[in-house]
């Protein structure tokens, strides 16, 4: 569990109606009546995001986190966002429920215009994923893992949309209801890429094996999502821990991930780089 964040102040708690309540750290939200709270990260993105949410019809196959707006009607108050809590725990072994409602709310979703905050928005996880989608040059480093994903990359010709970007840890499941969503990253690439983000995630951190990525390989250009999935973790990884954040432990986690990715990528170590070429610019 994270450490906790900046409390929440009593006016933001009085702003969206919770009285009474003091504030439980859940580990990226705290939690404050029927409420979860959070510092917004960026707020263009948390107004999009909160209107989308908010219109979006019920589904039999996931369930999300609705916002809650302020007393003012408006979806922040000092900072902050709201939404409603959901039952339900993460469950890091159920990777394959996980992407089944991810492929359900991406479905739900295909529709939405892409976002303009997209052209602004920047942090370590965009900045990877650009990297990972050939649009800035690839940095040196990242302890080899690099070198044979870059090498395998091929161009795609895939449409984008809107999709959750950091699904593994932000699916609760509770008893004889469907998965809720939650904590939703906005990025603007193919649904099969967030699919493969997952996988990489399950691979890499927590003891997947292989045919996980085997049973998901029906999916539109999967070995190159694969690829690019790993590209866009490896980098932002190395942007935010340098290398002194590549432990023998990690490394050891990513390198049976980068072969799988580059089994299904029908690629090797030693094949030589091809021409440029993506998707859409995010």
């Amino acid at each position: 569990m994270s450490e906790p964040g900046e409390r929440v102040p009593p006016e933001v708690l009085a702003a969206f109606g919770v009285a009474a309540a003091e504030p439980v750290w859940m580990g990226g939200a705290w939690r404050a009546g029927a409420l979860a709270l959070k510092r917004i990260d960026f707020l263009p993105e948390t107004l999009w995001r909160a209107g989308v949410l908010a219109a979006l019809p019920d589904s039999p196959a996931f369930r999300i986190a609705r916002p809650v707006a302020a007393a003012d009607g408006a979806w922040t108050a000092g900072g902050w966002e709201a939404s409603r809590l959901v039952a339900g725990e993460p469950d890091t072994g159920r990777q394959d429920d996980v992407l089944r409602a991810g492929a359900a709310f991406h479905e739900a979703i295909a529709h939405l215009p892409r976002p303009s905050f997209l052209d602004v928005r920047d942090n370590p996880w965009t900045r990877g994923d650009r990297v990972a989608w050939e649009e800035p040059p690839v940095p040196s480093g990242a302890a080899g893992l690099l070198e044979p994903l870059v090498r395998a990359r091929r161009p795609v010709e895939l449409p984008s949309q809107a999709v959750h970007g950091d699904l593994p840890g932000n699916v609760l499941f509770a008893a004889g209801r469907p998965p809720a969503i939650i904590d939703w990253p906005v990025y603007w690439r193919p649904p099969s890429w967030a699919a493969a983000v997952a996988v990489a995630d399950a691979l890499c951190w927590y003891g997947a094996r292989p045919a996980l990525a085997a049973r998901w390989a029906h999916l539109p250009e999967w070995g190159q999502m694969l690829v690019r999935a790993l590209i866009y973790r490896i980098v932002t990884h190395d942007i935010v821990h340098g290398p002194a954040g590549w432990t023998p432990g990690l490394l050891a986690a990513h390198r049976p991930a980068v072969e799988v990715a580059l089994a299904h990528a029908g690629a090797t170590g030693d094949r030589p780089a091809g021409p440029a070429g993506s998707v859409p610019r995010r």
